[in-house]
């Protein structure tokens, strides 16, 4: 197995020119089907990072002076694009991040998803409004969206193209201009992202990248940055948000997630099984929004992990170029070693693995197989603790108040699922549930591609939201010009003030009754 003919040499050299670099320090990433050296690119220092940013500034307030429908044409260019393109893009992710193919299809398809939406929305919502001023026909209020200015994107591994390019399209679209941080490993489509939106029209200098150390690099963006995006870890957002605030700016964080699922007593248990499994197992369980606990009804908890142990036998793990594969590797040998020590400790300390349980090294370096768990107590890793793997753990419930808190015993609150015949009493159960997005009758993929509705997690998920309106007005900051046409504050000098007081009163009992204010 070697990387795709369509990763070439001339390809690597044509995307590292995004990255800015003053250096001869490089980094390097690997196909992860084999751990063979995939890309060598250059890495950015501190300095380089601030430079970036700098540097980004003037073609940034050439950008946000344009009308917003001017902008949008580098858009619909970039969707056709994405599109025409998607294939390589599709070699691309995958030889970096080793998922199956189809996860790659989704990980390349959403920006376009993202694009597609925001090019209908953006120009209502970044509009002028007018609002109602304090005394009607005397002073006219009108709200603007100013963009930020220059706004850093720090991505992850799991859904490289996917994350770099959705919060980077809204931020541009809004006026700003990006620096955009992804993971070492997974820069080469993202990259290739940024290549796109350049052929597409995008003004030299709006987009650039640096690559790097985590924390080094991306602390960097964070200390230069006017807005921070980040997506990652519960451990590293808290770090970023921390820094955020140390300097007054703002920052949306969508970190990590212990997703449940709820299958209520009236369930299909096949629809249930179905989903349960997509939504385990999808991205090999490196899915911020994957399910790691499945609490079933009793009445059905037998039936259905049988069926789901027995849909899960049936996934095809493998390295492969193609759709012909279910389950794709792990990002490395790191986080294979990591998702085998929860399920040891698992195994160790009593639970039962039904399925799976062993890592598939004949298969590449990081692969694991899928696994499926019962008796998982809580002085167990996995059993609260994010395992960001291919591993799932069933338990049984008694009744509807007990499946509402076992699945909210987490700190976490990002995704979570109900499955049930009744809908009425599926959104019930749902409404109850503490996450940021919850899926009836799904696992995830429902809410998620919900693009006019917001995205995001409580409590240790993180702040702030993708997606919706706040997924582009976050990018902006909110300005109220005030026109007073007439002088009402303070009043005319010919006026006593206290004779104001009485006229004010008047004044405001009267909008009061008619409904004016």
């Amino acid at each position: 197995m070697t990387a795709p003919a369509t990763v070439t040499d001339d390809l690597i050299a044509r995307l590292s020119r995004h990255v800015a670099a003053s250096g001869t320090e490089t980094i390097s990433s690997v196909e992860v089907f084999t751990g063979a050296t995939l890309a060598t690119l250059p890495a950015s220092s501190v300095r380089d990072v601030a430079d970036a940013v700098h540097a980004a500034r003037v073609p940034q307030a050439r950008w946000a002076e344009l009308d917003v429908r001017e902008r949008m044409g580098v858009f619909e260019r970039f969707h056709k694009l994405v599109l025409d393109e998607r294939e390589t893009i599709a070699d691309l992710i995958q030889a970096e991040t080793g998922k199956a193919r189809r996860y790659a299809f989704e990980d390349l398809i959403e920006p376009a998803i993202t694009t597609s939406h925001y090019l209908k929305a953006a120009p209502r919502l970044l509009r002028a409004k007018a609002r109602k001023g304090m005394m009607p026909l005397a002073i006219k209020a009108t709200e603007l969206r100013q963009p930020k200015g220059v706004v850093g994107i720090i991505s992850p591994w799991n859904f490289p193209f996917a994350l770099g390019m959705s919060d980077s399209i809204p931020a541009l679209m809004a006026g700003n201009a990006v620096v955009l941080k992804p993971d070492s490993q997974t820069a080469l489509s993202p990259l290739y992202g940024v290549d796109l939106l350049y052929r597409a029209g995008l003004p030299e200098g709006l987009i650039t990248v640096v690559l790097g150390d985590g924390p080094t690099v991306g602390g960097a963006l964070v200390d230069n940055a006017d807005y921070v995006g980040f997506t990652g870890s519960t451990r590293t957002g808290a770090e970023v948000g921390a820094r955020a605030a140390a300097r007054l700016i703002g920052c949306s964080l969508e970190l990590g997630g212990k997703n449940p699922m709820i299958v209520l007593p009236d369930a299909n248990v096949a629809v249930a099984v179905d989903g349960a499994v997509t939504s385990a197992f999808a991205n090999t369980g490196q899915l911020c929004m994957h399910i790691e606990r499945i609490y079933v009804h009793e009445s059905l908890h037998d039936s259905f992990l049988a069926k789901f142990v027995e849909a899960t036998r049936a996934l095809k793990l493998g390295a492969r170029y193609d759709y012909k594969c279910d389950v794709g590797s792990l990002i490395s040998t790191k986080q294979r070693k990591a998702v085998a020590e929860h399920v040891d400790d698992a195994r160790a300390k009593g639970a039962t693995v039904h399925l799976g349980g062993v890592s598939r090294e004949d298969l590449g370096p990081a692969f694991y197989e899928p696994t499926v768990l019962t008796g998982v107590t809580p002085d167990m890793a996995c059993f609260a603790e994010e395992t960001f793997g291919p591993v799932v753990s069933i338990y049984p419930f008694r009744d509807e108040e007990d499946a509402i808190a076992l699945a909210n015993d987490t700190t976490y609150g990002l995704n979570a699922s109900v499955y049930g015949r009744d809908l009425d009493r599926a959104r019930r159960v749902a409404h109850r549930l503490r996450a940021g997005t919850v899926n009836v009758n799904d696992g995830h993929a429902a809410a998620y591609s919900s693009m006019d509705a917001p995205m995001g997690g409580m409590g240790s998920s993180g702040l702030g939201r993708r997606h919706g309106v706040e997924g582009l007005l976050k990018y902006t900051e909110a300005q109220n010009v005030a026109v007073q046409r007439v002088q009402v504050i303070p009043p005319p000098k010919a006026i006593p003030y206290g004779r104001y007081t009485g006229i004010m009163a008047r004044s405001l009992r009267l909008m009061r009754k008619l409904g004016l204010r």
